[in-house]
């Protein structure tokens, strides 16, 4: 396992970590609700291409530094990068935030192609700095208690996946959404990551896949902010089916949906050789979960056990991890595997033919149960 995988590093420093924020976008705001409440981080610097947009951030939060993409790149006290930026600057500008020295945290995608994402991992390893990447949801307590359930057995040993993901679109709620509806993103590689991160948590690397997409129309209309009645154009597909292939024979099915009136997310079922498991939604940290057993028609529900989480928890977990010198969980090399198995779903829509998939992802161990975001552990 490479450095940026976090095994070959020892202790780093001691008390809060010191994060900045480049990206003061949407986004933004979830990040900063959760990690200003983290005793274990503190958030020193926000930067923006606009500087405005950072200076009404740090105002907002009492942020005392803030600028441009160097006031958080330039500053010693940040040892972790979060880059919010659009998809298509991921990895400008998480490369440029691993020749500065600092440890980055990307939200997904980790990047737009293979390439440019293998050439991140390899200037991340060469520095010997670490990555970490979105989604962070399979961190929450809710993810986490279907885990702990699935590896004790109650379901039996598992089979097969079925998730499903269906709305209109975020044009009508998002005041800016042209770039949901290009390249490195779409509902595929949007909200693609949370369901199959969680997919590969259960059954390990994806090995192969088969996908259809569609797109309904050619551009979409803004509805809110700003450009409430512009248009934006669509470049991807906005409705994918996939097959998915796991390393150890099982398989999973599952729908990512722009073109959908009506609206419904966060469905994950498990089912494996005696029950299956309904799990909650992978775009949050919590929910209760649902199991069936064999021979019954009767779900029951089980409570999530642990503590809240939210936007920024995978930060918090990796800073930890930095402080401690072990590997991180929501690792690069995790983000890249399921980077590589959309890019591997892209191009099965394109050629309408089964795609392998190169790479692979180790499981993560699951967390503690009495693991707490709010506690002060540095």
């Amino acid at each position: 396992m490479s450095h940026a995988a976090g095994s070959a590093f020892g202790p780093l420093g001691s008390g809060p970590v010191g994060v900045g924020i480049i990206g003061a976008g949407v986004i933004s705001k979830q990040y900063l609700d959760n990690l200003t409440s983290f005793p274990d981080v503190r958030v020193v610097a926000i930067g923006d291409l606009f500087e405005e947009a950072a200076a009404t951030r740090a105002a907002e939060y009492g942020i005392e530094n803030h600028g441009g993409v160097d006031a958080v790149l330039g500053n010693p006290d940040v040892e972790i990068v979060i880059n919010l930026t659009i998809p298509a600057a991921h990895v400008e500008v998480a490369t440029r935030a691993v020749h500065a020295g600092k440890h980055v945290w990307s939200e997904k995608p980790f990047s737009l192609d293979r390439e440019s994402g293998r050439g991140l991992l390899k200037a991340a390893d060469a520095v010997g700095v670490r990555l970490g990447c979105a989604p962070d949801t399979f961190l929450g307590a809710g993810l986490q208690t279907a885990r702990r359930m699935i590896e004790r057995g109650d379901i039996g040993t598992p089979l097969t996946a079925l998730t499903l993901m269906q709305s209109p679109g975020p044009e009508s709620w998002h005041p800016n959404p042209a770039f949901l509806f290009q390249d490195g993103a779409g509902p595929l590689f949007d909200i693609g990551p949370y369901y199959l991160t969680t997919l590969v948590q259960t059954f390990g690397s994806v090995r192969r896949v088969a996908a259809f997409g569609s797109k309904s129309r050619e551009t979409r209309v803004i509805g809110s902010g700003p450009k409430a009645g512009e248009e934006c154009s669509v470049t991807v597909p906005t409705h994918v089916s996939s097959i998915l292939e796991f390393e150890g024979g099982e398989s999973g099915q599952s729908i990512f949906s722009f073109d959908s009136p009506f609206q419904r997310a966060g469905f994950v079922e498990i089912t494996g050789s005696d029950a299956t498991i309904a799990l909650p939604d992978p775009n949050n940290f919590d929910g209760d979960i649902r199991i069936c057993a064999l021979g019954s028609e009767d779900w029951t529900v089980v409570p999530s056990v642990g503590s809240t989480a939210s936007r920024g928890a995978g930060v918090l977990e990796m800073a930890r991890a930095m402080r401690a010198g072990r590997p991180h969980r929501a690792q690069g090399e995790l983000a890249f595997h399921i980077l590589d198995t959309m890019a591997s779903i892209s191009e099965s829509i394109d050629t309408r033919a089964f795609v392998d998939v190169a790479s692979s992802a180790a499981r993560v161990p699951a967390l503690p149960e009495d693991w707490d975001p709010t506690a002060s552990t540095l």
